[in-house]
């Protein structure tokens, strides 16, 4: 395939691209910690779905396009410190009012990279948190890992602790463009890591790609790609890179006038066409903005689509986040303040948001509009809202543009549309959260 020339004006600059949720992080306070807090211990949360996130903050070592927040500097001592933490703070939510007694859909085992962990610490880990609870009723456990992390007997651990989507971070198979953007595997891990994988037997077995990572040129992604599809995933999750302030490509470009030396979005999102279309002729189904799943094999993603429609999610370990009854909430973002607050026997809490119910409309309307189509009749029954009327200048902006059509009971994004959604969401905020910073 032929990319796009790198003198568009849609350059890739230093900057937040990729949108999680609403109203933007940056509207978050401390202010209003006291608030996540009641809210904690509200009656009547049983209705809504419940999630538990675990972030695992280790790395071999740092990406540079990373924006999380990761150490690669601790030592076993320390990594035993934190997930005793980790494991006091799910026993505290467990005490809560709003939490005592309620069963998992779903966990998440993110980072970072929790497969950084030996099978001995993740084992230790799982006894700590199943003192408090436990995920057998979970229909979703996922678990990220890196590749070069990984060995057969760790592979089996992780299947042994209930986990039932593991998620292969593989980015790219080109060794040299894996080293160019900082990450730690090798291509051959990632075919040995997979195999593994496979012969564990999980229900479902997820790759990452990135397009336009440093280094990319349109052979080197159809290789990419055609490699994926050989070794046939049951779902496929295509990012385009982006580049947030706190990564290293970004500080390097600061001091280049904040362009950066990545690939600009015209030719990212033709990347992305591109990977889409193979992946269908192979038998793939778009589901979203990001993946591409074997349909008679996958079995949904319950953590995405439950986030996505309003669902509780409890997000413990340093600088996680959290939803619940409404009220978004992050925990401490530094080592020091996550592990003294705990073991102060506190919460580590930072900073949180009470939401407004147009504000939890607009949330669930931006993050569902990534699966591609939006049914007008859910949002009717929930909110009682007239979306198509209530976000008409949208509307009529978007299928001018040829990027959506509505139809009678629903709006459908092009897939020119869906592959830049995350630069359209802006235009259903609230104005003063509209041109400003989203981190």
């Amino acid at each position: 395939m032929t990319l796009t020339t790198l003198d568009s004006p849609e350059k890739t600059q230093v900057g937040s691209y990729f949108v999680a949720t609403y109203p933007p992080f940056s509207a978050w306070s401390p202010a209003h910690v006291g608030a996540a807090l009641e809210q904690l211990d509200a009656p009547g949360s049983d209705a809504r779905p419940l999630g538990l996130y675990l972030h695992i903050p280790f790395c071999r070592k740092r990406c540079k396009f990373c924006y999380f927040r990761v150490y690669t500097d601790k030592n076993a001592a320390d990594v035993e410190d934190y997930l005793k933490a980790l494991g006091d703070e799910v026993g505290m939510y467990a005490q809560r009012g709003g939490l005592r007694g309620r069963q998992f859909e779903f966990v998440y085992f993110g980072g970072g990279t929790p497969s950084f962990l030996s099978s001995e610490q993740l084992l230790r880990l799982i006894d700590r948190i199943r003192r408090h609870w436990t995920w057998d009723a979970a229909r979703e456990v996922t678990f990220e890992c890196e590749p070069g992390t990984l060995k057969q007997s760790k592979v089996q651990a992780i299947r042994s602790i209930g986990v039932t989507r593991l998620s292969l971070g593989v980015e790219h198979f080109d060794d040299e463009i894996l080293a160019a953007n900082g990450r730690a595997h090798r291509g051959p891990e990632v075919l040995r890591a997979f195999g593994w994988a496979r012969e564990a037997g999980f229900a479902q077995i997820n790759i990452d790609l990135i397009a336009g990572m440093l280094g990319e040129d349109g052979a080197k992604w159809k290789r990419a790609v055609d490699r994926a599809i050989e070794l046939d995933p049951d779902s496929v999750t295509i990012y385009q890179m982006e580049l947030p302030f706190n990564t290293i490509i970004s500080r390097e470009a600061r001091l280049l006038g904040g362009l950066a030396p990545v690939a600009d979005w015209p030719a990212k999102r033709q990347m992305a066409q591109w990977a889409f279309e193979r992946f269908e002729e192979a038998g793939y189904v778009v589901s979203s903005a990001y993946t591409l799943v074997r349909p008679e094999r996958h079995a949904g993603f319950v953590y995405r689509d439950a986030l996505w429609h309003g669902a509780d999610m409890v997000g413990t370990g340093v600088a996680s986040f959290s939803h619940f009854g409404g009220v978004h909430f992050q925990n401490a973002d530094t080592w020091e303040d996550y592990l003294r607050s705990l073991g102060g026997g506190q919460l580590p809490i930072h900073r949180a948001l009470p939401t407004t119910p147009r504000q939890r409309l607009i949330r669930e309307l931006i993050l569902q509009l990534k699966l591609g189509r939006v049914q007008t009749g859910y949002f009717r029954r929930k909110f009682s809202a007239d979306i198509l009327a209530e976000f008409a200048g949208a509307w009529e902006s978007l299928v001018a543009e040829g990027l959506a059509r509505v139809e009678p009971d629903a709006v459908a994004l092009s897939r020119e549309g869906l592959l830049r959604v995350d630069a359209l969401l802006p235009r259903f905020y609230e104005e003063q959260y509209r041109n400003v910073r989203y981190t």
